[in-house]
């Protein structure tokens, strides 16, 4: 059997310095994702999303950087992250993914940024212990050997953590390296002999510095050079590096009649200091004004025989600034992102908690940002049209993702996890190919969510840390949206037509979709009641022809909740719904017998079948009925495996238990697809074990050993009534697939997944693609790194 990767759905870290996208050759995107870092193509037409996880970093990836090779072939990317490392990754083009060559440990602590120069091998890394370090890359024309030298290190006085760092070529003998961080200076060191020294101190912000970012003013070789800096005070201020004992004119843009009171106080004290060969000064430039909130990202670009800055902040905005021909103003001549009148009235849908992250492509017509959410934002330049445009960008969850359901059909995947989200992918199907895609949040919540099920092809059933369960129906303008774009059979036309959270509720409401120009007619008799316009949405806003963009994911494509499932006195641990879909079997954490017990839904009613089921002693962390729902099989904490039996009044009782089905505890369990009732119990003892229900006995006719403790194990219910075909990960990210004859269950033969496209962490869940009769089979894996990956097995 081989194992290949189909798709790979994971969030950016929170961390304006965490992506960078390569100008050189390879034109890729990688960005932080957890503890790795996630290899993305933007202008890929075929939207293939993320390409390649590179794992290596023992916590959360900081600061990603490419080294600019100048070369189309080789590709070097530099990271550093919170386990005090600093790592160097090498590719080519001809390969897919990156290979480790070097770590370096010198950082105390974690690795805060990374700051390179196109045409120099130097580089320089900050980290939170207030020191700045000096790098030189050593590596031969092609980049077939890579090394590193460390030249000098920096410490920081007085001490603060660098946010910023920014390096220029200021002549042929030095180099410029701009600090900034936790104060509101900027420090400038300028190199003699590779040993920089402080040679200036900025000041004028009133916040810690943000971004920092250098660039020639023109092509010119004489050109001065700008220094953009972004603080936490909602302001850029750009300064000037101009070489000579002469000062530059004073910038005309201070007299900026829109600055007001603001332009009188602006400093335009000049700071001097020499390198080798020259003398120079900095001034202060210009001030910009326009975002609301926190700047987190600022970077030059010439564009068009322009000088353009783009810049991100916390107001859910993206600007790009120009200066004025005529006055030398720096105005805003595009902004992107969300407006804040759209902001809807709940933290969940409405503010989008600011954009991070923002990077300018190679060629300049496009730019990408990243949000709170983990998802990415992409607006491309249309000439003809002179606007910028959205485009389809990748998604994925930025917490450890808990649970995960295929529908019945296996035409859509359902995850959860500990982002509190709830996410629906499937398949853009179209005429020149086909990519998976997030086409749906049906449930943004406030408390981490651990389980999900499907009850059929348009409900689910979720269980989260707030100890019940909710349910969900899928809408009328999100099954229409699925059935365009996706080729999946739509609904029932009689159902609602999409949903919204309420202000300070975490239970999603069914509205209604109106047109254009009419408005929502109000039930009430009492006609002075206005109507709550979050109750509706415009029908135009349901209308696809693309993958939904994060802005309608987070707003407009939630799921009415329709039932809550109440009994348990704790977090809900695990659920399983009957194969027929009349049932749902729930449990939650526990460390009585009191508590962890099994309780049964109907799901017509949505009433519980009392009794509950009692036999394990601590939590029960998996449940699953057989294929024919005779059985249900329940294993935990406690160490034992138990197999509750329907009787012919429907209720479920005890029927064969071991208390020691393994050494360690049970963390999951599996049914086959076998004649004879078969089933796979995996545990902490790194084991995978096959039971097999004989009359008034369950043998043990096999077992499967693992390299460490195994947390998921699934089988594929549709292979052949004579074989066994299952799957099972570990908590250290290792995915294998097996596969036993009924007669030799003993002789089980497992193919283990290549470590670089395995996840970096625990696995959680393993979910088989149902109704896959050609084209091979498919597996989902959700893991603890915060990915969803889809793989195919052949054979």
């Amino acid at each position: 059997m081989g194992i290949s990767p189909e798709f790979i759905s994971i969030g950016g870290n929170r961390n304006p310095a965490a992506a960078d996208w390569d100008q050189d050759g390879g034109r890729l995107l990688a960005f932080g994702a957890d503890n790795c870092i996630a290899v993305w193509e933007p202008e890929d037409e075929n939207l293939s999303g993320v390409t390649a996880i590179l794992s290596g970093h023992t916590d959360v990836v900081n600061a990603v950087k490419f080294f600019p090779t100048g070369s189309g072939n080789a590709t070097v990317l530099l990271s550093g992250a919170a386990d005090h490392s600093l790592k160097i990754w090498k590719g080519r083009k001809s390969e897919i993914g990156f290979g480790l060559v070097k770590t370096m440990s010198e950082h105390r602590s974690p690795v805060t940024r990374i700051a390179t120069l196109p045409g120099s091998d130097v580089f320089a890394t900050g980290a939170s212990d207030g020191v700045v370090k000096i790098w030189k890359l050593v590596h031969d024309a092609d980049f077939s050997t890579v090394d590193v030298e460390l030249i000098q290190s920096i410490s920081l006085t007085p001490r603060h953590f660098p946010l910023a760092i920014a390096l220029a070529k200021l002549d042929e003998s030095s180099l410029i390296l701009a600090v900034g961080g936790t104060r509101s200076t900027i420090q400038i060191f300028v190199s003699r002999d590779t040993q920089f020294q402080l040679s200036a101190t900025l000041a004028g912000h009133e916040g810690w510095i943000r971004a920092l970012d250098f660039t020639k003013e023109s092509d010119k070789e004489d050109s001065d050079l700008l220094l953009a800096s972004a603080s936490q005070d909602k302001y850029i201020r750009l300064w000037r590096v101009h070489q000579g004992e002469e000062l530059p004119a004073v910038s005309s843009a201070l007299n900026d009649p829109a600055l007001g009171v603001l332009g009188k106080s602006l400093s335009n004290k000049a700071h001097r200091f020499a390198s080798a060969t020259s003398k120079y000064s900095v001034t202060f430039e210009a001030l910009l004004l326009g975002h609301e909130d926190w700047i987190y990202t600022s970077s030059w670009r010439h564009r068009a025989g322009k000088l353009q800055l783009l810049s991100t902040s916390e107001d859910n905005s993206l600007a790009i600034w120009e200066a004025d021909p005529s006055s030398g103003v720096w105005v805003c001549i595009t902004r992107l992102g969300e407006i804040s009148g759209q902001k809807g009235s709940t933290s969940a849908t409405g503010s989008a908690g600011g954009f991070w992250i923002g990077l300018w492509s190679p060629d300049g017509d496009s730019v990408v940002s990243l949000g709170r959410t983990g998802s990415w934002r992409r607006w491309t330049y249309s000439p003809t049209q002179d606007m910028w445009t959205q485009q389809v960008a990748i998604t994925g969850h930025v917490r450890e993702v808990k649970g995960l359901s295929w529908s019945r059909d296996g035409a859509y995947l359902l995850t959860t996890g500990s982002d509190q989200t709830t996410r629906l992918f499937s398949e853009w199907k179209r005429e020149q190919g086909s990519s998976w895609h997030e086409f749906s949040r049906p449930q943004i919540h406030g408390y981490d969510l651990n389980c999900i099920d499907t009850v059929n092809n348009v409900q689910f059933v979720s269980g989260a840390d707030e100890k019940l369960l909710r349910v969900f129906d899928e809408p009328r303008g999100v099954s229409e949206m699925l059935n365009k774009l996706c080729k999946i059979e739509a609904a029932s036309a009689d159902r609602p037509d999409a949903a919204n959270i309420p202000v300070l509720g975490l239970s999603n409401k069914a509205i209604q979709a109106v047109d254009e120009n009419e408005t929502p007619e109000n039930d009430e008799d009492d006609d002075r009641e206005a109507v709550d316009p979050a109750s509706t949405v415009k029908k135009s806003t349901l209308e696809f022809d693309h993958p939904p963009f994060e802005d309608h994911l987070a707003r407009h494509l939630l799921w009415p909740e329709t039932e809550k499932l109440y009994g348990h006195g704790y977090e809900i641990s695990a659920m399983a719904v009957s194969s027929d879909g009349s049932l749902v079997a729930t449990a939650c954490r526990a460390s009585s017998i009191d508590h962890a017990v099994i309780r049964l839904y109907d799901t017509k009613e949505w009433l519980e079948i009392k009794p509950p089921l009692k036999a394990h002693s601590l939590t029960v962390t998996a449940l699953q009925f057989s294929p024919n729902d005779k059985y249900l099989l329940s294993v935990g904490r406690d160490r034992q495996w138990v197999v509750w039996e329907r009787a012919e009044d429907g209720v479920y009782a005890l029927r064969h238990a071991n208390p020691k089905g393994h050494t360690r505890m049970i963390l999951g369990a599996a049914w086959t697809a076998l004649v004879q009732p078969t089933f796979l119990t995996a545990g902490r003892d790194k084991s995978v074990k096959i039971w097999q229900i004989n009359d008034d006995a369950v043998e043990l006719k096999g077992s499967v050993a693992a390299s460490a403790a195994v947390t998921a194990v699934a089988c594929n219910r549709e292979a052949e009534k004579s074989t066994v075909q299952f799957a099972f990960g570990t908590e250290g990210g290792e995915l294998a697939v097996g596969i036993a004859g009924a007669e030799g269950l003993d002789k089980a033969a497992t193919v283990a997944l290549a470590k670089e496209v395995s996840p970096a962490k625990g696995i959680n869940q393993i979910v088989w693609r149902p109704g896959r009769s050609e084209g091979g089979q498919q597996i989902a894996v959700a893991s603890e790194d915060s990915s969803v990956r889809i793989f195919n097995i052949e054979g």
